[in-house]
């Protein structure tokens, strides 16, 4: 029996199972297509954009270089992403931050992404089986199967990652609430016989958007009809020549389409995470429209909220509560990403008074918190979680702390654990009873914002700062999110359990 069955081998779930992987978690992924490279997933068609939450996720894991990206610490962003079509200038962003490799979003592909997680997929020992659909799904209080068609995977959790049409998600009885959609778009490699008659970049127009990529004859379309093509075919060149004339308003003629497809702004989103021993990431969880390049970067956050907590779970020393922080925390960033995709669709949407309200968002980008704030919200790095402390770095993204001899905090996170960065020193008993758990490291930092010590989680995320404040602000921390300490009855006694689960 495994740990953990992952449903779906995309970027989520690979990220997941890398997670799990490296806290020892005996990882199985299922994934439905037989080959892990396909056009799709190439250049141009597979183009995705990490966002900064993302790019510092692959940093705290060791995984920048392997995406081709220097580890560069610097204190702004120097390329930012658009809203509703409308380019963000960096110069005007205020980011207020410790120097880090993190501070702006990577264009990438899909297939770069996914040959990156698996390879470290395979280093930590996760298996991988491509060319299997799962059909079925059960659990009872011990644990869950996955089955697909004669073939049976036993595991003690089972998780969806498995896409916006999630088979996992309808198995498992989630609820799946939203909006339906306003437009459909369309994604196209093409050979555009007159591309001069087309814009570079973004282009608004009264009658929807098109998007003109530097790559030749790569195009997207989004046309207001209402969700009404029929996405069951792909869009035909003559199809996809009408869209592109209507909306530019011109005569450009499309020689030939050679790969196209279609999507909708339909707004979606599971009312909770976890159903029993089955829980969902990415967009088994939510969909939403493409714009602003959101998907994956929500599915990745999923994965690396989750990946830890579960581990912890397996594992047996996880607070009773843990799990359920995933729900908890990350399904009100899934709701707020839903309704920033819905608000760019509105700005978006063609009629009489498209043209003013555009107006009025693009001088609210013109100015320095307009663009800061909109680059908050898509950064990914602006999340706050309800962690229970009142400092304002409680529950928000770590600082990139440099310590005296260079190391950074990243760094520190590479391995999974979390980190007791103890600046004044002192806290070292205090830090004893989580050995294997919490990596304490005393010293002084090159800049500690003033604080005496930080707890950060596996994640990332704050879980205590102390100004002045001592052991016992850090064990409440540590309990609330690493457990029980070592040597204690409670631990030894989910240990016991963990291993007869684990024998049988």
């Amino acid at each position: 029996m495994h740990d953990v069955v992952i449903v779906g081998g995309g970027p989520v779930g690979l990220f997941l199972a890398c997670e799990l992987g490296l806290a020892g978690c005996a990882v199985l992924v299922l994934e439905r297509e037989p080959e892990p490279r396909t056009a799709w997933k190439a250049l141009p068609l597979g183009m995705r954009g990490l966002n900064a939450g993302s790019v510092e996720a692959f940093y705290r894991r060791g995984l920048l270089a392997a995406l081709g990206v220097p580890d560069d610490p610097h204190t702004a962003p120097r390329t930012l992403s658009h809203f509703a079509g409308m380019s963000l200038d960096p110069a005007k962003a205020a980011v207020a931050t410790l120097p880090s490799p993190a501070l702006e979003g990577v264009m990438t592909s899909l297939e770069a992404v996914e040959a990156v997680l698996a390879g470290r997929a395979a280093e930590l020992g996760v298996r991988i089986e491509r060319g299997v659909a799962v059909d079925a799904i059960a659990q009872d209080d011990e644990g869950v199967e996955a089955r697909a068609g004669e073939r049976v995977f036993p595991a003690r959790w089972l998780i969806g990652c498995d896409g916006g049409r999630s088979t996992v998600r309808g198995l498992a009885g989630f609820d799946f609430v939203g909006t339906e959609p306003q437009l459909t778009g369309y994604t196209a490699l093409t050979t555009i016989a007159d591309p001069e008659q087309l814009n570079g970049g973004f282009t608004l127009t009264p009658h929807g958007m098109y998007l003109r990529t530097p790559i030749e004859g790569h195009l997207g379309l989004m046309d207001f009809d209402g969700g009404g093509f029929d996405r069951s075919q792909p869009p035909t060149r003559e199809h996809l020549q009408e869209v592109l004339r209507r909306i530019s308003g011109t005569g450009v003629t499309l020689s030939e389409v050679h790969l196209a497809s279609s999507f909708t702004d339909r707004a979606m989103q599971t009312t909770t995470y976890r159903r029993g021993r089955v829980l969902l990431a990415g967009d088994a969880a939510h969909i939403h429209s493409p714009l602003g390049g959101q998907g994956l970067n929500l599915g990745l956050g999923d994965a690396l909220n989750l990946g830890w907590k579960l581990a912890a779970t397996v594992h047996g020393h996880a607070p009773e509560d843990l799990l359920d922080t995933y729900t908890g925390e990350r399904h009100p960033v899934g709701a707020r990403v839903l309704d920033w995709s819905r608000a760019q669709v509105a700005v978006m949407r063609p009629g009489e008074n498209a043209a003013a309200l555009q107006g009025l968002v693009r001088a609210l980008l013109d100015t320095r918190d307009g663009t800061t704030h909109v680059f908050e919200q898509t950064s990914g790095l602006a999340n706050r979680y309800d962690v229970g402390g009142e400092h304002p770095l409680a529950g928000r993204n770590a600082p990139d702390f440099r310590l005296a001899d260079g190391t950074r905090l990243g760094e520190l996170l590479a391995d999974g654990h979390g980190v007791l960065l103890d600046f004044r020193g002192g806290l070292a008993g205090a830090a004893r009873g989580w050995q294997g758990r919490i990596r304490h490291v005393a010293g002084r930092a090159q800049d500690d914002l003033g604080l005496d010590a930080v707890l950060v989680r596996p994640d990332g995320v704050v879980a205590w700062a102390a100004e002045g404040e001592r052991g016992d602000g850090f064990e409440r921390a540590a309990g609330r999110w690493f457990g029980v300490p070592l040597g204690t009855e409670e631990l030894r006694a989910a240990r016991d359990v963990s291993r007869t689960l684990e024998r049988n």
